[in-house]
Order: structure tokens, then sequence, then C-alpha cells
């Protein structure tokens, strides 16, 4: 066999092998690579009794799926630190802003279905949200100025944060209309609650910025326009109930309530107090009229991640199907355009972009002192400091529950990332 011969039959191996690396099915693609190991349940137990011994926190519970298999838990310090009541795995916690994925998820379902387009204008379903003006600022008589958006709220600007709304009553001019406004009173309907942000002027024209607020808490009321049913039903009908997530409710029944879990602030001094339950917790042990999708369910570690196993999963979980394959993939694909520069907190999430209610990692970081991640993972966290997360190159899903306010102010859920994917660009740990 001569030199050239050889050359040609090389070449045609190669030829083969990049073929059927194309043809690799989505499974196969996915990294063969551990990462939860022995060292990195060390290093999470390490970090998270670290949190915990400091007084910073009472207490923490995390969940990681891997490869669709349980590979770490662990609770630790106190669900309620007054009461010696341990954190444990069925605690139940206030999500927050976790919650919002489960409301695109519901709307998703909707889409699926053919009810309508994201690029719909949220008034075709929504008359109440016809006529919105943007604000501009005060004449001299301190009256507002207010004109025309450039174009219509779209369904897709809800699910992404572009709609325009404010949320922020400290808003010079503006915020003093959103307070009279009272939208989101909790003695509002989801119905009052469009009436009134309807005519409440927007803070920006829509798809100019990303503004964090209520544009979940529209998701769910067109959830309920469109389906015709109250959102707290639909919800539970077709994405709680199908999944088993019979804890994740809005409101919490006198039978669960020793599993509940105080909420704690810490202060500007560090030392940690639990807030009074009437205050932190009068939300969930009444029926309010507000059906809020932004925020307002509680939901344990197991519950939870049987919402995130089924996202990993495209959709299904145990033969029960929520969404379309293809659904799942818009919905963990970056929407907001280069454009859109004005971002508020999002880019101290890391190198990310937005899709339908997740945070989308589209690039590694770039420092140590940014959050760990992969790129393609998508999540959310709530304002008492819960996290998940979703990273299908891996097929890892990491759930983290601790109820404290202020917002994470004390680098937990990076110093939890640290620790799940280990030291960056080969840091000792």
């Amino acid at each position: 066999m001569n030199k050239l011969t050889l050359i040609i039959i090389a070449g045609f191996l190669l030829i083969s092998v990049a073929c059927k690396e194309s043809n690799k099915s989505p499974d196969e693609s996915k990294s063969s690579a551990v990462i939860i190991d022995n060292l990195a349940i060390s290093r999470i137990d390490s970090t998270l009794k670290s949190f915990v011994d400091s007084g910073k926190i009472a207490g923490v519970s995390a969940l990681i799926y891997e490869k669709d298999k349980e590979v770490y838990y662990n609770a630790l310090g106190y669900a309620d630190r007054e009461a010696k009541k341990p954190m444990a795995r069925n605690t139940i916690v206030q999500i927050y802003s976790m919650t919002k994925p489960i409301t695109g998820t519901a709307l998703m379902t909707l889409y699926d279905e053919g009810a309508f387009e994201l690029d719909d204008p949220v008034s075709k379903y929504a008359p109440e949200f016809a006529n919105m003006k943007v604000y501009e600022g005060e004449d001299a008589s301190g009256n507002p100025v207010l004109t025309d958006p450039k174009r219509s709220m779209t369904i897709r600007d809800l699910t992404r944060h572009t709609a325009g709304f404010g949320r922020n009553a400290d808003i010079p001019g503006l915020g003093k209309l959103i307070k009279e406004a009272d939208a989101m009173n909790r003695n509002n309907t989801l119905e009052e609650m469009a009436e009134k942000m309807g005519k409440t002027p927007l803070y920006f024209h829509p798809g100019e910025q990303w503004e964090y607020g209520p544009c979940v808490d529209v998701q769910a009321f067109l959830v309920e326009r469109i389906s015709g049913k109250p959102y707290g039903e639909y919800v539970r009908e077709n994405v709680l109930d199908p999944l088993g997530m019979k804890e994740t409710r809005y409101y919490v029944p006198e039978n669960s309530r020793d599993r509940f879990s105080a909420m704690y602030l810490l202060d500007d001094n560090g030392l940690l107090n639990q807030l009074p339950d009437e205050e932190a917790k009068s939300d969930y042990f009444n029926h309010w009229p507000l059906t809020r999708g932004g925020s307002g369910l509680t939901s344990t570690l197991d519950n939870y991640m049987r919402f995130a196993r089924m996202m990993m999963h495209e959709g299904a979980l145990d033969s029960v199907v929520i969404l379309k394959p293809e659904t799942v993939k818009l919905m963990s694909t970056n929407h907001l355009a280069d454009s859109v520069e004005m971002r508020s907190f999002l880019p101290s999430k890391g190198q990310v972009g937005f899709g339908i209610d997740f945070a989308v990692r589209l690039r590694p970081p770039v420092s140590k002192e940014e959050n760990n991640g992969i790129v393609g993972e998508f999540f959310w966290d709530g304002a008492a400091s819960t996290l998940f997360w979703i990273d299908p190159e891996n097929e890892l899903i990491a759930v983290l529950f601790v109820q404290l306010f202020p917002y994470d102010q004390i680098g937990l859920h990076k110093s939890f990332r640290d620790a799940v994917y280990g030291p960056f660009k080969g840091d000792p740990y």
C-alpha cells in the first residue's frame, strides 16, 4: 500500500468520524464528565456549614441531581433557630421569584395549544393594556408628560421583562403614580390588577430596556384571560398536580405549618434576626384575591426539583408531558437583543441573557469574581435568597433553599456554585 493510498484512507476515516459526530443525538453530545464526586460533596458540605457556623444564616438545604440521579442532599442548621427546629428535606419555604418560571410554564402550555404567538400584542387578549402611555417626566406645573409607545407591548416583552413596566415607587414622578395605582395590592384580583396597571404610564418604551417588575404577574393574568380559568386553578391543573407538586402552594394549610420555615433578616450590624410570623407569613395563611404569577408560591426541595427535572427532560417527567421539547428550548434560549443595553441588575448574574422567565448563560465567567456556571445553563432565584439552575451540558440540576433577607448579601450563591463546579481556572479551592 503506497503513501498516497494511506493518505486517502486516513482522509475517509476523518470524514466518517466527523459525520458521526455531527449526527449525534442531543443526549450523546452531552458531557460524560462527573461533576459531583466525593471532592465536590466535601466542598459543598464545608461551604454550607461555614455559612451556618458564621451565623449569617439560620439554616440551609440543597439537593442536586446529575444525569437523572440524586447525587447530593444535605440540610444544615435550623428552619426555626429560636424553636430549635432543624432544617429538613420536607421544610416548606417561600420561593418568591422562583414562582416565575412556573408561571411561564403555565403560559407556554397555552402557547403549545396554539392559543397565542409570542409577538402578539398583549392588548389582543387584554384590552386593559390597549391605550398605554410612556412617562417622560413632569411639566412646570408638576403634571406628568406622557407619550405614545413606539410600538405595542407584546407577550414576548412580558416573558423577557422588556414590557416597559416600572415597579419602584422611588422612580421620580412615576413612582408616585405607581404607588397611587396600588396594582399589586393582594386584595386586588388579577383583573383589577390589570385594569390599574393599564392606566399607569410605562417607565420606558416596550423592547428598549430590561427591567424586573410585574411582567410575570401580567402573564398570570393572561393565562386566566386566555384559558377562562382562575390562574391558581389553571397552574395547579396543568403544571403542579401533573408533576406531583402537591406542596407547592399559595396557601399553607394549618396541618403543614409546623414545617414552614421562619424568615430571617441580616441587619446592618451583621446580626441575624427572625422576622415575626405575622409579618413574614401572612401572605400564606389567608386566601388572598391576588394570585400573583411573579411570586407567592411556597415549596419543598423535592417538589421544586420535580419541576426542574421536567425542564431538564425537555418538558416531560415520568411519562407526564407538560411542554413540547421545542418550547422548553425556546424558553431556555436568549431573547434579549444586544441593542437592549440597559439591563438593571441582570449583569450581576454573570455572562447572561434572558429567555422566557429564565436567565440564560451565554458565556463562561471571565474572572473568579463572577458567578460560576456552564454555557447553556438556565436559572433563576428568589428574594429570600433561594436559587436553582439547570445545566443541560452536564445534566445537572441544583436547588438551594434558605430564608434570608436582604437577597444574598453574603455571597452564598457564588460560594455554592464554586463548591459545585470547583476552582476557577486552576485556582485552589
